[in-house]
């Protein structure tokens, strides 16, 4: 049943550039599949990992502007430039990562936060990233002999790439990878005592987001031909987060939903102006109020958490994240 949904939904969604030739409304739809990736990276990170990201924009920003500096500079194909992004992504997370991912909590907020401020500063200060002004004349995407130059062409681009994100995700998700992160995002401590090296693992976490923001942000530079640093502040950081929570932290389904409703809620408010905002903030705290796990929340580990948490001291961990730590344990005695 759950199955045929899927199905029917991305078929609607498939057709929907020959419902409407309205160009506003389809960059808009192509805006919503933008956040929706992203929305799937930092899913991994804080919905699978259980880790507080606020500077996600950074690997977005890095996909960017990798592809608009190779494009504009290099004469790179936007294809070839997706692979160096992505190289510069994981290094960047891994240098970030190592040192800080032993944080939790606020703690990691704040590093993260700092590390998506870095690298806006650096695209504002650097000539080859353009200063304030950012890259302009981006060549159009080419996949063969097939130029992507229209909001419809980018539509669908954008449709196969979340529909292979949210594939990626969900068996991930169900991966001896996956078991492990929602054992570290339930309870750390237990998962450590389960013999799961925590910090590698989470570290694991932030390289697939980085992954996923990256080649988003690489798609997301030639389809607006210009990038700025403006695009990739923590104001952009905080509207990915807001899917994810909004659609439910872990919920593959949930963060398309929740970027979507982000992405779409402003623009259905666009005539109150700047009360829009307003309207979009109260909306939010309201549903924070009335469905504070978001709209779409986790199904299989919902109230595992709680289980856990009352039974702290006792001798006995949780029998479903010993199951779960018995089963990420499986397949080695050692780390990868």
């Amino acid at each position: 049943m759950r199955g045929g949904l899927v199905v029917a939904a991305a078929a609607v969604a498939a057709f929907i550039p020959q419902m409407t030739q309205n160009q506003y409304f389809l960059g808009v739809a192509f805006q919503s599949e933008m956040l929706m990736c992203l929305a799937l990276g930092l899913n991994i990170v804080v919905g699978y990992a259980g880790m507080l990201d606020l500077g996600f924009a950074a690997f977005f920003a890095i996909g960017a502007y990798t592809t608009g500096i190779l494009s504009t500079k290099e004469h790179w194909s936007i294809i070839a430039s997706i692979v160096p992004g992505v190289v510069i992504a994981v290094v960047c997370a891994l240098i970030i990562g190592f040192p800080t991912l032993r944080l939790r909590s606020d703690y990691l907020a704040v590093v993260t936060l700092g590390f998506g401020e870095i690298i806006q500063t650096i695209a504002i200060n650097l000539n080859q990233t353009g200063g304030p002004t950012g890259i302009y004349a981006i060549p159009a995407l080419t996949i063969g002999s097939v130029v992507v130059n229209s909001n419809t062409g980018y539509y669908y681009v954008f449709f196969v790439l979340v529909i292979v994100f949210a594939v990626f995700c969900t068996r991930l998700r169900g991966s001896r990878l996956g078991r492990a992160w929602l054992c570290i995002r339930e309870d750390e401590d237990a998962a450590k005592a389960m013999g799961i090296n925590t910090n590698h693992y989470k570290l694991y976490a932030y390289v697939f987001g980085a992954v996923l923001g990256s080649v988003t942000g690489s798609l997301y530079a030639p389809a607006l031909t210009a990038i700025s640093p403006a695009s990739f502040g923590f104001s952009e950081s905080l509207l990915i987060l807001m899917a994810v929570a909004i659609g439910g932290l872990g919920s593959i389904w949930g963060v398309m939903f929740g970027a979507a409703v982000v992405e779409i809620f402003p623009e259905v408010f666009r005539s109150f102006a700047q009360a829009r905002l307003l309207v979009f903030g109260v909306a939010l705290v309201i549903l924070m109020v009335v469905r504070p796990r978001g709209l779409f929340p986790e199904r299989a580990f919902q109230g595992l958490g709680a289980w856990i948490r009352a039974r702290v001291g006792h001798p006995v961990i949780a029998p479903p994240l010993r199951v779960a730590a018995e089963a990420v344990m499986t397949s080695s005695t050692e780390e990868p």
